[in-house]
């Protein structure tokens, strides 16, 4: 038997672990966006800073190597929708956490209507019922790229694929609330004719 994989970690813990102000912010992303530990907020603020420390080192160089280095940054943020075409990388610098957040798997369940909530999008995709193209993901941090996003659906074997199913017709009761109220406007909504003004009075013919 060989020696046992040593992983390498993903993320830096912060510099202090009491720091009121950043314990605060961690608690409202946690609840923003369903996320249970801090160690998943963290990493997400590595792969940011990674940017952005990668952006600093390159912007001073000069050369072909430079030049590749460059457009492989970029068209890796561009891939993430983390940068717009026609953006420089010096943007990078202005990027906040909370969009590298909003690419998350678990966030973009949500925003396309497959889950109500960040936390039934988080149960969805540990519990196997979510497919990114082919591929089954069953991290909630998993960073969708613009390719990927509109093949994201559920497994064939999940019952969550069925438009029936009493959890995906959220989307159907918005639709129904928003006809009722419709229908209550347009009762309301007499016509001009109709309405008669109690100081007209009206002659019998």
């Amino acid at each position: 038997m060989g020696d046992p994989r040593h992983f390498r970690k993903k993320y830096s813990s912060p510099s202090h672990p009491w720091q009121k102000v950043r314990i605060d912010e961690e608690a409202e992303l946690k609840k923003e966006f369903g996320i249970p530990s801090n160690t998943e907020i963290w990493k997400m603020v590595s792969k940011l800073k990674d940017f952005k420390d990668r952006v600093k080192k390159l912007a001073p160089q000069v050369g072909k190597q430079a030049e590749v280095e460059k457009a492989q940054l970029l068209a890796k943020l561009l891939s993430l929708s983390l940068l717009q075409t026609g953006d420089g990388l010096d943007k990078v610098l202005s990027l906040t956490l909370k969009n590298v957040l909003d690419r998350r798997l678990q966030s973009l369940l949500v925003k396309k209507g497959l889950a109500r909530t960040m936390k039934q999008a988080r149960q969805m995709i540990t519990h196997e019922h979510v497919l990114v193209g082919t591929k089954k993901i069953t991290a909630p941090s998993y960073l969708v790229d613009i390719a990927e996003e509109g093949s994201i659906n559920f497994h064939t074997s999940s019952p969550f694929g069925d438009n029936m199913h009493p959890e995906r017709v959220v989307v159907k009761k918005e639709k129904a609330e928003e006809k009722v109220e419709k229908k209550e406007e347009e009762t309301i909504a007499y016509k001009a004719e109709e309405i008669v003004d109690p100081e007209v009075q009206v002659t019998p013919s």
